[in-house]
C-alpha cells in the first residue's frame, strides 16, 4: 500500500530567453509567437515529490492546465519519475491570474485522493505568488510557502521553510496539506531525451475537461489589465574607451555634469 499520494502542479511560462511582444489589443503578450518552458519552481516542487517518493514509496501525480507545451512538461515529469499526469482541458484562453488559475485546480482537486499537494512557491507571471495559500483556502486544508526541504512521517509533514535574512524555520503539519516550495533538496534531476520520448510513444495523460473542475474567469473580481506596455527607451549606453586615467576622468566629468559630485 502506497502511504503518500503527491499531487504536483505545474504552469507553463513564456520563455523569457526570447523577445516578448504584445497582442494588437495591447492586453497580453502575443502568444503565437512565444515558445513555452515549465515554471523553474514547479519544477523545484516536482523534484522534492520525487525525493519523498523515493523514502517513502509515495505515489505522485502531475497536474497541468491545457497551456502551450504543457504536454512537453508532462511527459519530461513521466521521465524523471512521475506516475501519471493530468491535462486539465476547456480552460480560458490567454494569461490566467493565480486566482483564476486556484478556482479551477481547487475544483478538480476536491474530487481527487490526496495527502499532499506541492506547487512552486511563485510563478514569473504571477500578480501576487499565492497560488499555494489560495489553494490551501479553498480546499480547508493548512498551507506552508518558501519550503525548502519537506518530510513525510506517520500522517505529519515536517517542513523548512527560508526566512529572512537566511534564517529556516522548521513545522510540523498535519497532513492533507498543501506546500509552495522554493527550492528542493537537489537539483531537478536530468531527464534524457530518450527517456521523454519513450514517454510520449506510451502516452498516458489523462485529460479531464475544466469545465467538471468548476472553471474560472481570467481574472479574479475588480481586476481588470487595461494595457501593457513595452519598455521604453530613452538613451543608450556610452562606452568609455582610453586607460584607467582617461576613464576616470570621463566618470566624474559625468558625475559633476549631472551634479552629483560638487568638486
Amino acid at each position: 500500500m502506497i502511504p503518500v499520494r503527491i499531487i504536483v502542479v505545474v504552469k507553463q511560462l513564456p520563455d523569457l530567453v526570447e523577445e516578448l511582444e504584445l497582442d494588437d489589443d495591447g492586453t497580453d503578450v502575443d502568444r503565437e509567437l512565444l515558445s513555452f518552458v515549465a515554471n523553474e519552481w514547479d519544477e523545484q516542487a516536482l523534484e522534492e515529490a520525487l525525493l519523498v517518493k523515493e523514502t517513502v514509496g509515495a505515489e505522485v501525480v502531475v497536474v497541468g492546465l491545457d497551456e502551450p507545451d504543457i504536454d512537453q512538461t508532462l511527459y519530461t515529469a513521466v521521465a524523471r519519475g512521475a506516475d501519471a499526469v493530468v491535462k486539465l482541458t476547456g480552460i480560458p484562453q490567454g494569461w490566467l491570474s493565480t486566482h483564476a488559475r486556484a478556482d479551477i485546480l481547487a475544483g478538480w482537486l476536491a474530487d481527487q485522493p490526496f495527502d499532499l499537494i506541492v506547487t512552486g512557491v511563485q510563478a514569473a507571471d504571477d500578480l501576487d505568488g499565492q497560488l499555494a495559500g489560495l489553494l490551501a483556502a479553498r480546499l480547508q486544508l493548512p498551507h506552508a510557502a518558501v519550503v525548502v526541504a519537506m518530510e513525510v512521517k506517520d500522517g505529519m509533514l515536517s517542513v523548512s521553510q527560508e526566512l529572512g535574512g537566511g534564517a529556516v524555520a522548521e513545522s510540523d503539519i498535519r497532513l492533507p496539506a498543501v506546500i509552495g516550495m522554493q527550492t528542493a533538496r537537489q537539483a531537478p534531476r536530468y531527464a534524457p531525451i530518450s527517456r521523454i520520448r519513450q514517454a510520449m510513444q506510451a502516452g498516458g495523460i489523462v485529460e479531464t475537461p475544466a469545465a467538471a473542475a468548476g472553471g474560472a474567469a481570467p481574472w479574479p473580481e475588480g481586476m481588470t489589465i487595461r494595457r501593457l506596455y513595452p519598455p521604453e527607451t530613452s538613451a543608450h549606453a556610452e562606452m568609455l574607451e582610453g586607460d584607467a586615467g582617461a576613464v576616470a576622468e570621463r566618470i566624474v566629468e559625468l558625475l559633476r555634469a549631472r551634479g552629483l559630485v560638487k568638486r
